[in-house]
Order: structure tokens, then C-alpha cells, then sequence
């Protein structure tokens, strides 16, 4: 067999990629939807002009440590560098949606994707802490793989161009990079992942429990060796016979999906679960999905297959993109080979192959921060105070825990990290504070209550607090104890916060 009639019999694979292909881009639009719904409702509060950390002062600060607009665009790349307003960020995130919703419905190209993930890309380089987590950039490199997956200008769902065999090899790549990452980060990090107690602690003190959390950690201890066995099978077993033949790519497939929908059932973890979804849907082909997609998709795959026809500019494409894949691969396995394996973490200013891991450490105990207003002018022992309750973090014990993913409300998210902290370590919750005590419309929208709709209080204070499931019967969710004082009362007459916010540029 000569070298070109080889080339061609590897890339005419591809033509089984059809459905696959079909459920890829389904699942991304999805994410894509959910990822800027939370942008459109929660970037004003949390970036805006009056946000809690300002985007345009992130820019400014950007600008001025690399002396200029051109040298921050290549190190920070975004598009707000051409402008950044609470209007344009609204628009923004708006517009992303709408044409995520587009992807959704089955319609998508490459000039479609690329436009996605340039759109999202510039909201998470500008969104600071909020934006922080490993399924953003995850969302990202995902993103750019799909652009390839497509025609450039064909955006129907079975276009005439056969989808490339390279680009699935490139997400079974990713996908066994993100489960890899994962197990090794957990094997070289707490010792309970080892002794198989891990789970003992984690679905009490994960960031945001949901109701089948609480019945997941009064399991018995058996069953939860057995889960930790098995995560560690599917994380670091696995994901090898994703290059295998195609029995043990779908069974692969099988076990690593149905692994991400375990995770989605027992907490809420954002859309990290659904974006993981997406790589592992490329180890199983249209010989396996013609027997579970419904019958007018299979047809559609197959008239497809029949008519379809090569391309040699996409593939030749696809070979390009495999060079860069493997070139930017180095630096993410070198660490996953390292002692210090980092989690979470872009060796490239476009986040395009980056190294991926998940809890790495669990928390034994679960500390909470409760914030709490009073509007008395003078503190003595009696003064009443009245709780905030965010959207999704444990407050009111008998409050019981709600499902949210794969929308995530960051916030949430942030003071469960804070309370694991100090407040000098997080800054920001005093820009908080300092919104709260003006009852500040943007910021009272990331929460779910507002003790005081008439007049903003007079002192706020943030309590540390020790949470623990209440046993499954009992009416209450949580059990609290409080541990000690997070952040004293604060008003705005004090001297020292409002030194504080000025040095900050907070104080308006």
C-alpha cells in the first residue's frame, strides 16, 4: 500500500464519526448556553464597573506592569482591551448565548466555533478569582478542538464534509489528559485517596453539596472504599483504552461517561462534569450510537457517510493542528510525570493544551462564613443581628441543599474557599461588605435574601461557623457550631475600612 491510498484509508475513518461528531457539538453548545447565562447574569456584579473586582482596574493594572495595550493583549488576550463597559459586558455575554443556542439546535461551523471560543476566552481572562477553575480553561481547550471538527462555512448538522478522524484522536487526547491528571493529582496529594477514606469527608465538605450529598456521606464505610477503588480504576485505568480497538474504546467510553454522570448526581460541580462528557464521547462511534440515538439521526449519519466526500484541505489542516497539539503536549506531560504536578494550570496565553486535576486535598471539616447585618448604631449584647443567604452555600441549617450545576453561582464558590482562609487572603469580601452596607442593587442580586429592603444596615459582620450533615430522618439539614469571628462589624464610618477600600480604588 503506497503512502498516499494509506493516507486516505486513515482519513476516510472519519466517515464513522458522524453521529459522534452530531453529539459533540450538541453537549458543547449546551455548555457553551449554560457557560454564558452565568456570564450575562453574574459578570456587572462581579467585574463591572462597580463590580466587586472592576475588570477595567484588572486591565489598567495589566497595562501598566507590561507598559503597554499591545504587550497585555499578547500576555492577557482578550477583546475587552478594545473597550469594557457594564453594557458591553452584558451585550457580550448576551450575544454568546444566543449563539450558543444556535449550536444547541444543531447548527454549527468552524467560523460559528471560533467565534465561541474568542467570545469566552476574553470573559475568562478578564474574569480574575471568579473565573479560576480548571473547567474554564477545560471549556476553552474543548472549544478549540470543535472548531476543527466542522466545515468552515457548512453548518448543517451532516454537512458534506466527513468529520476528521485526527481531531477525535485530538479529544481522546484531551480526555485522557483531564482523567490522568485528575488521578495522579489525588494519588501524590492527600493520604486519604490512598487509604480509600477520602469520601468519608468529601460530599459533607465539597463546595456546594446538593440533597443526594447528605445520603451519599452516611453510607457505609464499605461502599465508600469501594467508590474511592473505583474512581482511581476510572481515572487512571481507563482512560489507556481510549486508543485501543474499537470494543475496548467503547466500553472506555461507556464507563468514563456514566463515571461523569455519578459526579453530576452527587454535588454541584458547575459544568465541569458535562465538558468532561464531551472528550469521551470520541471514543465511541456511529457502530455504537446508531443502537441508542433515535432512528431519524441514524439515517440522516448514513445518507451522510454514503454522499460524503474527502477533503484535502481539512485534512491537511487536521495534521497541522495534530503538530501544534503534540508540540504544546510537552510541558502538560512533563508534569504530569513530575513530583510537583501542578492542577489546573495553561502553559499558553490561549489556554489551548493545558493539565487538569481535581481535589486534589479534602477537607476533613466544613467551615463556613455566615454574613450578618444589624441596624442598631450601637453593638451591645443584645443587638439583633439578621443573616444573608446566598444562593447555593449552606446558611440556614434547616435549609436544604439545593441543585444548581451545571449553573454555578460563584460567589458561593469563592467563600467556600475564603473560609478556609483569612480575610486578608480574599479582599475582596470587604469590597463585599462595603456593597451590602449600601444595599447595592448589583451586589444583593448574588444572593438569594436581603434582611434589610427598606434601609442598608448599619454594621455588617462575617461568623465562622462548623457545619455537619444532620443524620438522614432528621427535619434540619445541618448541624452548626460556631467556631469564632471571620470578620469583626464594620460600618462605614470606620476609619480603617475605608483606609482599607481607598488604597483598594474600591471606595465610591
Amino acid at each position: 500500500m503506497n503512502q498516499e491510498s494509506f493516507l486516505g484509508n486513515l482519513f476516510g475513518r472519519g466517515n464513522s464519526y458522524w453521529l459522534t461528531r452530531f453529539v459533540i457539538l450538541r453537549l458543547l453548545g449546551f455548555v457553551y448556553a449554560v457557560a454564558f447565562l452565568i456570564a450575562a447574569q453574574q459578570l456587572v456584579p462581579l467585574i463591572g464597573e462597580h463590580g466587586l473586582t472592576p475588570a477595567n482596574h484588572f486591565l489598567a493594572s495589566i497595562h501598566t506592569q507590561l507598559g503597554s495595550g499591545m504587550a497585555g493583549m499578547l500576555q492577557v488576550p482578550t477583546l475587552f482591551w478594545f473597550g469594557i463597559s457594564d453594557h458591553a459586558l452584558l451585550i457580550f455575554a448576551w450575544f454568546g448565548f444566543g449563539l450558543s443556542l444556535i449550536v444547541l439546535a444543531g447548527y454549527a461551523n468552524a467560523v460559528l466555533l471560533a467565534i465561541l471560543w474568542a467570545m469566552y476566552m476574553s470573559i475568562v481572562h478578564i474574569g480574575q478569582i471568579w473565573y479560576g477553575y480548571g473547567w474554564e480553561i477545560q471549556l476553552l481547550e474543548t472549544g478549540f478542538l470543535s472548531i476543527f471538527l466542522c466545515p468552515l462555512i457548512d453548518g448543517r448538522p451532516f454537512p458534506k464534509c466527513r468529520p476528521p478522524l485526527l481531531v477525535i484522536w485530538l479529544f481522546r487526547w484531551l480526555g485522557f489528559r483531564i482523567m490522568i491528571g485528575a488521578g495522579l493529582i489525588k494519588l501524590r496529594g492527600d493520604p486519604c485517596w490512598r487509604d480509600l477514606t477520602c469520601l468519608y469527608y468529601h460530599y459533607e465538605t465539597q463546595p456546594i453539596p446538593n440533597p443526594l450529598s447528605r445520603y451519599l456521606h452516611f453510607a457505609p464505610h464499605w461502599f465508600l472504599q469501594f467508590e474511592t477503588a473505583w474512581n482511581h480504576f476510572i481515572e487512571l485505568i481507563v482512560p489507556w483504552f481510549s486508543f485501543g480497538p474499537s470494543a475496548a474504546r467503547h466500553i472506555a467510553g461507556v464507563l468514563l461517561v456514566s463515571f461523569q454522570v455519578v459526579l453530576i448526581i452527587s454535588g454541584n460541580l458547575s459544568f465541569l462534569n458535562y465538558v468532561t462528557i464531551i472528550p469521551f464521547l470520541a471514543c465511541v462511534d456511529d457502530t455504537f450510537l446508531r443502537h441508542v440515538l433515535p432512528a431519524r439521526l441514524v439515517n440522516r449519519a448514513e445518507r451522510a457517510a454514503q454522499q460524503s466526500e474527502p477533503s484535502r484541505i481539512n485534512n491537511t489542516i487536521a495534521v497541522a493542528l495534530s503538530i501544534l497539539v503534540i508540540y504544546l503536549s510537552a510541558a502538560p506531560v512533563l508534569n504530569l510525570a513530575s513530583g510537583r504536578q501542578l492542577m489546573n494550570y495553561s502553559y499558553d496565553p490561549l489556554d489551548l493544551v493545558n493539565t487538569y486535576g481535581a481535589f486534589g486535598a479534602v477537607g476533613r471539616e466544613r467551615p463556613e462564613i455566615i454574613f450578618e447585618g444589624t441596624e442598631e448604631a450601637l453593638i451591645t449584647g443584645n443587638t439583633q443581628w439578621k443573616e444573608y443567604e446566598f444562593d447555593a452555600k449552606p446558611g440556614d441549617p434547616n435549609r436544604r441543599p439545593p441543585f444548581v450545576a451545571p449553573y454555578q453561582p460563584r460567589i458561593d464558590w469563592q467563600i467556600w474557599f475564603a473560609a478556609m482562609a483569612s480575610p486578608a487572603e480574599y479582599p475582596w469580601t470587604l469590597h463585599f461588605v462595603w456593597r451590602l452596607l449600601h444595599n447595592d442593587r448589583g451586589t444583593l442580586s448574588l444572593l438569594s435574601n436581603n434582611p434589610f429592603p427598606n434601609a442598608p444596615p448599619h454594621y455588617i459582620r462575617a461568623r465562622l461557623y462548623r457545619y455537619r450533615f444532620l443524620p438522614i430522618g432528621d427535619r434540619a439539614w445541618w448541624k452548626r457550631e460556631p467556631i469564632g469571628e471571620w470578620l469583626p462589624a464594620l460600618s462605614t464610618e470606620d476609619p480603617e475600612f475605608r483606609r482599607i477600600l481607598t488604597a483598594m480604588d474600591w471606595l465610591d
